[in-house]
């Protein structure tokens, strides 16, 4: 377990600021209410974040496109790595896809912390469908850069 500085005195107080973070980035998050992605859990270090496949995101083989696949493991490690209220952003990327998904399939994205030190973290993602078979498996490496996520919403009025 990684223990950091989130600004909270105690392990329910770092949850809540996690769910204060995911909502106020959920509100302006563009990419995901386009996708009708939802934010199942968060917690520091870990988000769970789930969707339909939609025949809009089938590719010419009518599975779904493997940018999608990324787009929605992208949005749980940005969940992840941005609970602490620390403004992060992704450095590299990659995603292996083992099984395709599905038109009409619910697809679960779950993103664990790997490594937490200063500036940098390490975050893998795993995407499952209904039946817990693995579609792909995500890893993202992330970097804090100034500010807070929440203190920057407000400050611009989209709190």
């Amino acid at each position: 377990m990684n223990h950091h500085d989130t600004g909270a005195a105690d392990p329910a107080s770092a949850d809540a600021l996690a769910e204060q973070t995911a909502e106020a980035m959920f509100r302006r998050d563009a990419a995901s209410h386009l996708l009708g992605l939802r934010v199942i859990a968060v917690r520091p270090g870990y988000a769970r974040v789930a969707m339909v496949v939609g025949a809009e995101m089938a590719n010419s083989h009518r599975i779904c496109h493997g940018g999608i696949l990324f787009t929605l493991a992208d949005s749980a490690f940005a969940y992840a790595c941005n609970s602490y209220n620390k403004n992060t952003v992704a450095s590299a990327c990659q995603i292996d896809f083992l099984a395709p998904a599905q038109i009409g399939e619910r697809l679960e994205a779950e993103c664990e912390e790997r490594s937490l030190t200063g500036r940098t973290g390490v975050y893998d993602t795993t995407i499952r469908d209904a039946s817990g078979k693995v579609i792909a498996l995500f890893r993202g490496k992330s970097y804090r850069v100034t500010g807070e996520v929440i203190a920057a919403l407000e400050a611009d009025g989209s709190a």
